[in-house]
């Protein structure tokens, strides 16, 4: 798998952008407003810059390859003029938890985006995902076979290129958390792979604990998950993504066997919920 995200001992992409390409402005705001919004900007883009070398370091440590390991900037309460700058760093990957804020997102922003969506989704908001997205790369978080049925149907009924899809599994056994049931994974990973012809079955995702306690646990046990799928499908283990680690554990889950890290607040900064977000 090959990571096109600039950094990790890579080129950076640089493309230049006309003005209508540009998102427009919502307001006027003041000059100390924009003066703050620029420094933001550039402290997002440093903070990229920081991530894709501890990534870097990190594969370095054990003996891996960055170039295989995919950055997810994950940007959800953060607004569209912050992605862009981290897109004008030469990022192309991004992640969002809530379907509302991406299908929003999404049209104001360039489509050479390989968008992930890494949040719980319900069936009711599958069909606003895949028909307000047409760059959506991969769903994340299939987390059983009703809504694997439900993204076959609707990607199948617009026509376009299978989706790639993740099976999340609930390593840490938490009831608050979403995800099959590590027994339950090989044969939601056969479903995928065997019932949804409009689904490419790309790999496995978990969350881990927040406190961080369990973490090597559970990120061992994803790995063995995929030993299991990855036997059970006949496909080699590196044509199985295992997306784990987050900002304050991405390190380890790299020396643990991530090829799919979703960094949020260390690139963007400590998220703001000025209201109750829906997914």
């Amino acid at each position: 798998m090959k990571n096109p995200e600039a950094g990790k001992g890579e080129k950076a992409e640089e493309t230049q952008y006309s003005s209508s390409d540009r998102v427009p402005d919502q307001s006027s705001p003041s000059g100390s407003e924009m003066a703050a919004a620029s420094a933001m900007d550039s402290v997002a883009a440093s903070a990229l810059r920081s991530v894709l070398q501890r990534v870097h370091q990190a594969a370095d440590r054990c003996g891996r390859r960055s170039d295989r390991i995919r950055v997810v900037a994950v940007s959800k309460t953060k607004p569209v003029s912050l992605l862009r700058q981290v897109y004008d760093a030469g990022h192309r990957c991004f992640g969002e938890n809530y379907v509302q804020e991406l299908v929003e997102k999404a049209p104001q922003l360039p489509d050479d985006i390989e968008w992930h969506f890494i949040g719980n989704l319900q069936s009711n908001k599958v069909k606003p995902l895949i028909n307000g997205v047409p760059n959506l790369a991969m769903v994340e978080t299939v987390d059983d076979e009703k809504i694997a049925n439900h993204l076959d149907r609707i990607v199948g009924s617009i026509g376009r290129k299978p989706l790639r899809v993740m099976v999340q599994v609930n390593t840490s056994g938490e009831e608050s958390k979403h995800g099959v049931d590590p027994a339950g994974c090989v044969e939601l990973a056969k479903h995928v792979t065997l019932g949804c012809p409009n689904l490419e079955f790309s790999g496995l995702m978990t969350i881990g604990m927040l406190d961080y306690t369990s973490t090597p646990e559970n990120f061992k046990m994803l790995a063995k998950c995929r030993s299991d799928v990855c036997k059970a499908l006949g496909i080699a283990e590196e044509h199985c993504d295992l997306s784990m680690g987050m900002s304050g554990d991405f390190e380890l889950a790299i020396e643990m066997g991530s090829t799919n890290v979703r960094i949020g607040s260390t690139i963007f900064g400590a998220r703001e919920y000025p209201k109750k977000q829906s997914n």
